[in-house]
């Protein structure tokens, strides 16, 4: 079985939490049993995330020697410039090393049909922001994030839309649906 899931902003990659106070969880969103996270998101990231029963499946997800692609739209402090982007094609270097060479572009806009964030990024009138779509073909902790620190572009919003060929496609933030293996 595979579920594909919009994990909202603010809520755990796991189905439960015993912090005080505890947080939002996948099992507001995910009622079927012995399905998990092929991977994860950070709580404060959005976007796709592919649950299943398949151990194999997740493995081939998450296992970093197959490099599969996964994209993410990335809203970033800042105006990315050529070299800033020419950095990320290249690989960025990381105090856990050096990263592979990531599919780098700036969108002209907003993504069209991008939902608001709820809460709503922070807003400065003073310096401007961006979208970048970026494609890696890793998934470190935080590796989309730290990227773009390291090029000068710290990231507002993250929200992934792509793994492998797994797509978000129209998914509203807490929906799901089942897709053929």
């Amino acid at each position: 079985m595979i579920i594909l899931l919009n994990k909202p902003y603010g809520v755990l990659c796991q189905f439960t939490d015993r912090g005080d106070p505890p947080k939002r969880t996948l099992a507001e969103f995910i009622r079927e049993p012995n399905v998990y996270p092929a991977g994860r998101l950070d709580f404060d990231s959005e976007g796709l995330l592919v649950l299943t029963d398949d151990g194999a499946l997740a493995h081939r997800l998450t296992e970093p020697r197959y490099k599969l692609a996964k994209t993410y739209l990335v809203q970033v402090e800042g105006t990315p410039d050529d070299e800033a982007l020419r950095r990320l094609r290249a690989g960025v270097t990381l105090n856990d090393g050096p990263t592979l060479p990531a599919e780098a572009e700036l969108l002209a806009n907003a993504p069209p049909g991008l939902w608001p964030r709820d809460p709503p990024i922070r807003f400065r009138k003073s310096i401007p922001d961006a979208w970048i779509q970026l494609t890696i073909h890793e998934g470190r902790n935080r590796q989309v994030r730290r990227m773009t620190a390291a090029v000068g572009l710290p990231t507002l919003r993250l929200v992934r839309v792509r793994v492998g060929a797994y797509t978000l496609g129209g998914l509203a933030p807490g929906q799901s649906r089942e897709v053929a293996m």
